[in-house]
C-alpha cells in the first residue's frame, strides 16, 4: 500500500484534509472517521491518521474529487466548534497509530530510575541537577560511552571510524567520557583562537554588517505571530506563518514514527542540544544570506559542540558560551555581533513553536543529506530530533525560549579576554593615527619649507644672477671703459708711436734711435747755427708753438691718465736738451728722442721759409 501525500487545515467549524491520489480507483473509495481516528482507502493508496482533536459525523461532512489534479478534499465537522487543533503540520506524528502514543515500552532497562518524567509535565527545571563525581571501580571490561540524540547510541565510531573521522573533532568517542570531551574541546579552541583574525573582523566589519542586514523567513513569521497575538488573546499555533514545501512534506512522510524512552536527564540534554544546533544553523543562514553552499555543512557541524564534540551540556549558559567561543575561533566571519544575531534568531524560532523548529531541522537534515560524510549526523541526531520534536508540547518550547531569553552572554564569558584585546588594539590605532597625523603635518610643512627654500634659492640665484649680471655688466662696462681707455690709450699710443712725416719727407720711426739727414739739410742746419740772431727769433716763435702743442697734449693726457704724465715731463725737459744739442752744434747727426718733439719741425720750417 502507498501512503499518499496529504495536508491538513482548519477553520472554527471544520477540519479539512486534502489527499493527492493520482491514478487511484475512485470507484473503490473507502472513508472512515470517528473521534480522533481517520482512515482513507483508494486502491493502491491507504492513509491512517490520528487527529489532534475529535471530529464527528453529523451530516455536515463533505467530500469532493478533482479529476484534473487527482485530489480528494474532505471536510470533517469538529465535535466542539471553535476548538483549535494543534500540530496539523506534524505529519510524522499524525501517521503514528494511536496506541503507540501512550503505550509503555514492553522492554525496560534494568537499573533505570524507578520514576520517569512524563512528557506532559507542566514545569521543567532547565538547570540540571549536579552530583559529586565518584570514581568508578575498575572493571575488566571497558566502559561504554554514549552519544547521539538522548545518549542512545554507542559503538558507532568503532564501525565507521574512517567515515566519521572528518565529521567530528573528537578522537575515539567510544572511549572518551563526557567530562573529558569538554576538556579536550576547550583546549582545542584555545589553540585555535587567532587574535589577529578576530581584530581584523572587529575593525573591518563591512562584510559582517552586510550579512547582518539579511532577514530570514522566521523574522516575518514572528512579526505576523506577534500581530495575531496582539489582536486576539487566544494563542494560536504558528501554522498560518510556517509553510512546509512539498519536499519537506515528502521527507516527513519518509520518517519512521517511533517513541523515545528518555529520562529527565536525557530530555534535558536533548533540549540543550537542540538550542546548540539551532544556534549553529542560524549563524549559517545569516552569513550565507539564505543561499546555502558547500561550506554550509561544515559551518553547522563545526559551530555546534553537540555535533562536533558529542558534548552533553548542563545549562543554557554553557551552550551559549560554547557557541560564542567556536564562532570567534573557526568560521570565516569571527564577530561577536553574529553570536548575538544567532541568539536572537533562535529565540524567535522557539517562540514560533514546533512547526518553525521542525522546518529548521528539516533544512539541516537536507544539508547533511547532501554532504558526504556529514550524512551520518542525520542518523545520530537530526532524524531523531525531527521525529521527537513533533511530539513535544508547544508550552515546553515556549518555556525553553523564555529561559533562553533570560540568559545573558558577554564577551568576558568566552575566556579569550576579548574586551582587553579590543581596548589594546584601539590604543594602538590611536597612537598610529597620531603618528600619521604628525607625519602628515611634517609632510605639509616640508613642502612649504622646501618651497620657501626653493624661493630663497631662486631669489638668491636671481640676486646672484643679478649680482653676476651687474658684475658682468660692471666688468663689461669696465671692460668697455678699459677698452675705451685702452683704445684711447691705443689711439694715443698710435698718436705717439705713429710715424710722423714732416713737410720735407722726413720719416720718424718709434723705435728708431737715429735718422739720417741729407747732406743738404745738414748743411742748412750748420749754416743756421752760424746765424745766431735770426735763429733766436725763429726759436722764440717755435717755443710759442711748442707751448700750444704741449697744452693740447696735457688735455689729452688728462683723459688717458697717468701714462701721459711722464710725457708732459719729457715735453718740459726735451726743449732744454734740444737747446743744449742745438747750441752745442757738435756732430753730424741729431739725436731723435722716442717722444714726439714739436721742435723737430723747426729745421724744415726754417728751410721752407728760406
Amino acid at each position: 500500500m502507498i501512503t499518499p501525500d496529504f495536508e491538513l487545515s482548519q477553520d472554527p467549524d471544520f477540519l479539512t484534509i486534502i489527499i493527492r491520489v493520482p491514478y487511484a480507483r475512485v470507484s473503490e473509495l473507502d472513508l472512515f472517521f470517528e473521534g480522533e481516528d481517520f482512515k482513507f482507502y483508494a486502491k493502491p493508496y491507504f492513509l491512517r491518521l490520528t487527529l489532534p482533536g475529535r471530529v464527528v459525523e453529523n451530516g455536515r461532512e463533505k467530500a469532493s474529487y478533482d479529476t484534473d489534479k487527482g485530489t480528494f478534499t474532505i471536510q470533517l465537522p469538529k465535535e466542539s466548534p471553535g476548538q483549535y487543533f494543534e500540530g496539523l503540520d506534524m505529519l510524522t506524528s499524525l501517521l503514528a497509530p494511536k496506541k503507540s502514543r501512550t503505550a509503555k515500552h514492553l522492554v525496560e532497562e534494568i537499573g533505570a530510575p524507578a520514576e520517569l518524567e512524563e512528557e506532559e509535565e507542566e514545569d521543567f527545571d532547565w538547570e540540571i541537577e549536579q552530583t559529586l563525581y565518584k570514581e568508578a571501580a575498575e572493571s575488566p571490561l571497558p566502559l561504554q560511552n554514549y552519544y547521539g540524540f538522548g545518549n542512545l547510541r554507542s559503538g558507532v565510531f568503532q564501525r565507521l571510524q574512517d567515515e566519521l573521522g572528518d565529521v567530528v573533532d573528537l578522537k575515539d568517542p567510544d572511549q572518551t567520557p563526557t567530562d573529558e570531551r569538554k576538556m579536550r574541546r576547550l583546549e582545542a579552541e584555545a589553540a585555535k583562537f587567532d587574535a589577529d583574525h578576530y581584530l581584523a573582523d572587529f575593525f573591518e566589519d563591512e562584510a559582517v554588517q552586510q550579512v547582518l542586514k539579511y532577514k530570514p523567513w522566521w523574522v516575518d513569521a514572528h512579526k505576523e505571530m506577534m500581530a495575531l497575538q496582539g489582536e486576539s488573546s487566544q494563542k494560536h499555533d504558528s501554522h498560518t506563518s510556517v509553510i512546509f514545501s512539498e519536499e519537506e512534506r515528502e521527507q516527513l512522510r519518509k520518517f519512521t514514527n517511533k517513541s523515545y524512552l528518555l529520562d529527565k536527564r536525557s530530555r534535558h540534554h536533548a533540549y540543550l542540544g537542540l538550542i546548540d544546533i539551532l544556534l549553529a544553523y542560524c549563524y549559517e543562514i545569516c552569513v550565507s544570506e539564505g543561499d546555502k553552499n558547500v561550506e554550509s555543512s561544515w559551518n553547522v557541524r563545526k559551530l555546534s559542540a553537540t555535533l562536533c564534540w558529542l558534548e552533553c551540556f548542563t545549562s543554557i549558559h554553557d551552550v551559549l558560551v560554547s557557541f560564542g567561543r567556536r564562532v570567534v575561533c573557526y568560521p570565516l566571519y569571527r564577530h561577536f555581533g553574529l553570536v548575538t544575531r544567532a541568539f536572537n534568531d533562535t529565540v524567535m524560532i522557539l517562540q514560533l513553536g514546533r512547526a518553525a523548529v521542525l522546518k529548521c531541522l528539516l533544512d539541516i537534515h537536507k544539508i547533511f543529506r547532501e554532504s558526504d560524510p556529514a550524512y551520518i549526523l542525520n542518523d545520530l541526531f537530526i532524524t531523531d530530533y525531527c521525529i521527537w520534536i513533533q511530539k513535544i508540547k508547544s508550552k515546553k518550547l515556549a518555556a525553553l525560549s523564555e529561559s533562553l531569553q533570560k540568559t545573558t552572554l558577554a564577551k568576558s564569558h568566552l575566556g579569550f579576554e576579548l574586551e582587553e584585546l579590543e581596548a589594546a588594539a584601539v590604543l594602538v590605532l590611536e597612537e598610529e593615527s597620531k603618528l600619521t597625523a604628525a607625519g602628515m603635518v611634517s609632510k605639509q610643512q616640508l613642502p612649504s619649507s622646501e618651497s620657501e627654500t626653493s624661493d630663497s634659492e631662486e631669489s638668491s640665484s636671481t640676486s646672484s644672477s643679478e649680482t653676476e649680471g651687474s658684475d658682468s655688466n660692471e666688468r663689461e662696462s669696465s671692460t668697455a671703459e678699459d677698452g675705451k681707455i685702452n683704445s684711447l690709450q691705443g689711439v694715443l699710443q698710435e698718436e705717439r708711436t705713429a710715424p710722423l712725416i714732416d713737410c720735407n719727407g722726413l720719416r720718424q720711426g718709434a723705435n728708431a734711435s737715429t735718422f739720417e739727414v741729407s747732406d743738404e739739410k745738414s748743411k742748412v742746419s750748420l749754416q743756421s747755427t752760424s746765424v745766431p740772431g735770426k735763429l733766436i727769433e725763429e726759436l722764440e716763435k717755435q717755443m710759442h708753438t711748442a707751448m700750444r702743442l704741449s697744452e693740447q697734449r696735457e688735455g689729452l693726457a688728462s683723459a688717458s691718465g697717468f701714462a701721459l704724465q711722464e710725457q708732459e715731463e719729457n715735453h718740459v725737459s726735451e726743449p732744454v736738451r734740444f737747446s743744449e744739442v742745438t747750441t752745442a752744434g757738435k756732430g753730424d747727426f741729431l739725436e731723435v728722442p722716442s717722444k714726439t718733439n714739436p721742435l723737430l719741425f723747426l729745421c724744415s720750417t726754417n728751410e721752407d721759409e728760406d
